[in-house]
């Protein structure tokens, strides 16, 4: 395996790798990596002749009062996962290498940005599309690799990429949870041992939902009111930002359940456990 920290560098083993027939899989990170992370990875190299990863925590996805100082990093320790995974090359970049002295250009998928996370993160994913379009210059693999728990990140990425003609095929993988639920995020070592407690409410509220709309329940307000009020009334969860019932390719809000019409209604949340932030959804069959 090998570490690359220069663009121009990477670029020409990327080019090599091409010359010499390879297919070549992208799984972009912010590093700390765990089992969600691993799981593209292991997708990618089923795929893929060459896999590599990057490792870069992109200060233009933050906002000023988030959390990009203390953003858990260790690069050593993601190298030795990297590794044990089998990834062909890990591509570390500095913000420097980046984004230079003077950088001015964003990429902005309107619409789909201002919805969800957006409303609540103004600017977050510009950030995110601006560095995955510079990602894909740079890298220039056959597939790109992104979780499903950031599901509107994966909306905008897919439109990106059909707008902008780029030539690179999206692929998605399944979120990862622990045994009792909760999503696997770099962000869940922030939790103290009781807010990791009560973390998993996120998930019990998705399925909630899930069941009453299995249950026959239409009225999509209606499950909403119901899941704020199991919420809000736990006393570990300081703040909900939103719990939402969207289209999952237009994320056009949901109030219905229309049987016989909707197949599949994406249920979205992002709430607040002390002072971390997680987010999480699940597909509901209808």
């Amino acid at each position: 395996m090998k570490t690359i920290n220069k663009i121009d560098e990477c670029r020409v083993a990327m080019q090599e790798l091409r010359k010499q027939g390879n297919k070549i899989g992208f799984v972009p990170t912010m590093g700390f990596l765990h089992e969600g992370h691993l799981s593209l990875i292991r997708m990618a190299q089923r795929d893929c002749d060459k896999v590599i990863i990057s490792i870069f925590v992109n200060p233009m996805q933050f906002g000023p009062d988030e959390d990009f100082k203390k953003y858990p990093r260790d690069i050593k320790r993601d190298t030795s996962l990297a590794e044990k995974e089998g990834v062909d090359y890990i591509f570390n970049p500095s913000v420097q290498e980046m984004y230079g002295q003077d950088h001015k250009t964003t990429v902005e998928v309107k619409e789909l940005s201002s919805v969800m996370c957006g409303k609540y993160r103004p600017g977050h994913f510009a950030g995110v599309a601006t560095v995955v379009l510079k990602l894909f210059n740079i890298i220039n693999a056959h597939k790109a690799y992104f979780g499903e728990k950031d599901y509107q990140q994966l909306v905008i990425i897919k439109k990106m990429v059909d707008d902008l003609n780029l030539d690179i095929e999206i692929k998605s993988g399944p979120i990862v949870r622990e045994e009792d639920g909760l999503a696997l995020s770099s962000r869940n070592r922030y939790l103290s041992g009781v807010e990791r407690e009560n973390a998993t409410i996120l998930y019990r509220c998705l399925n909630i939902a899930r069941d009453m709309i299995a249950g026959g329940e239409n009225d999509l307000e209606k499950i909403k009111k119901r899941v704020l009020e199991e919420l809000e009334g736990n006393k570990f969860v300081r703040k909900v930002d939103y719990f939402d019932f969207r289209d999952p390719l237009t994320l056009q809000e949901k109030r219905r359940v229309r049987r016989g019409e909707d197949g599949e209604i994406l249920a979205a949340v992002a709430a607040w456990i002390g002072n971390t932030r997680l987010i999480d959804n699940i597909m509901i069959k209808v």
